[in-house]
């Protein structure tokens, strides 16, 4: 790791213009990929898939906690290995395998995706022990658990002489940069601003809906959008659909997503007797089509998440010029700071969500310009990493 200090000094913006990293053994590990689906999953794999097309020799790295999934596989131009997890029924992600796939590999640079599990930790551990280049891409998130939300900064600080030596640290977005490096005590220009993609693919229904259609035609569709998770919001959105229907009776919810809270979403619907009015459903992570097609045609794409940080989701849905709604708060504040969707403070009562979302319905704030990074400039950024470590390393070594 020549030319990196203990506190993990920035490797400086010297990579040449075309990075050149083919034949580049390459590791990506993270907690969990496809087919799970998520914000990190589908970041892993767009980049994972640009870095092998570049010509690197990808691994994606991961867990499976239910051995349910193959052990290894190669999908999309590269290999997938996946090593068991404890415990099977939480997302602690306790895998010891983790260290030993890393000092054992014929590896050139690790690339940690997201540092909230035990993952992490046990990455840096092994890639400091192996003596290889190690970089962090936080991924930072919110979780349903209070207390679990209670101690990120606890453990942020304790990792913290594991990510100053990271040889490059990355956030998606500004708000993150700048939480990361306060609470590490860096200046932000330490840490790489790479953001996630916002291209889907193109589909037949994609232009379906130009930024300019009225949201007063019947059948007005609002998709919440997100894991099922308690922390993600989807009940504020339900809990407001009454209200909602009081004015708009011809209004329907999409709720979109798979996780451990969807069962208790469907009976709060019941409750609330708005359940014929309410679809729960998912579309599986390699259908980025059908997400384009699903995304095109909602008249208001909502999310009242705790914490997000960069949602891929919401990016997408704003470069398909559908209309927006966030909570305001983390990185979704920063989405309507910078003019790209309304907003509504986090804890309102659910007559304030509703009058929110019934204002998008009457007028839709869709911004007049909006060009979001791609996945291809998300990949670019990040190959131009690797790129300034390899040369650094062969440098050294020569």
């Amino acid at each position: 790791m020549c030319g990196v200090n203990a506190t993990g000094d920035s490797l400086g913006e010297t990579a040449p213009s075309q990075p050149r990293v083919r034949g580049l053994r390459l590791l990506f590990v993270t907690p969990r990929y496809l087919p799970h689906s998520g914000g990190v999953e589908t970041h892993v794999r767009e980049v994972a898939l640009r870095s092998a097309r570049a010509g690197a020799r990808v691994t994606v790295l991961t867990t499976d906690p239910t051995g349910a999934l193959p052990p290894e596989e190669r999908s999309d131009g590269f290999e997938i290995r996946r090593v068991h997890a404890w415990p099977a029924s939480k997302d602690y992600y306790l895998a010891p395998d983790i260290y030993r796939a890393i000092t054992s590999g014929p590896w050139e640079i690790i690339h940690i995706q997201s540092f909230h599990t035990l993952v992490a930790p046990l990455a840096m551990l092994a890639a400091l022990r192996a003596r290889l280049p190690y970089i962090v891409t936080f991924h930072s998130g919110g979780h349903s658990f209070g207390w679990r939300n209670a101690v990120r900064g606890v453990q942020r600080r304790a990792l913290g002489p594991l990510l100053r030596r990271a040889d490059r640290l990355v956030a998606v977005a500004q708000f993150e940069r700048e939480l990361f490096a306060r609470q590490l005590g860096l200046p932000p220009e330490r840490i790489a601003l790479i953001p996630n993609g916002a291209d889907l693919p193109p589909n037949e229904t994609s232009a379906a809906k130009p930024a300019t259609a009225s949201p007063t035609l019947a059948d007005p569709t609002i998709v919440s959008i997100g894991r099922l998770e308690r922390y993600k919001g989807h009940h504020h959105v339900i809990a407001a659909l009454p209200a909602v229907l009081r004015q708009r009776p011809d209004a329907r919810l999409l709720i979109l997503g798979s996780g451990p809270y969807q069962s208790e979403l469907a009976r709060f619907s019941q409750r609330l007797a708005v359940a014929d009015q309410v679809e729960i459903r998912s579309i599986p992570p390699g259908e980025r089509a059908e997400m384009a097609s699903v995304l095109s045609r909602a008249t208001l794409v909502v999310c009242l998440s705790e914490y997000e940080t960069h949602p891929v989701a919401i990016v997408e849905a704003l470069a398909l010029q559908r209309p927006v709604l966030v909570a305001d708060t983390s990185g979704l504040r920063e989405l309507a700071e910078r003019g790209w969707a309304a907003r509504v403070p986090l804890h309102s009562h659910s007559e304030e969500v509703a009058a929110a979302i019934l204002g998008q319905l009457r007028q839709p704030f869709v911004p007049a310009s909006f060009a979001p990074p791609t996945w291809d400039d998300c990949a670019e950024g990040l190959l131009r990493l690797y790129a300034s470590i390899v040369k650094r390393d062969r440098e050294c070594a020569s």
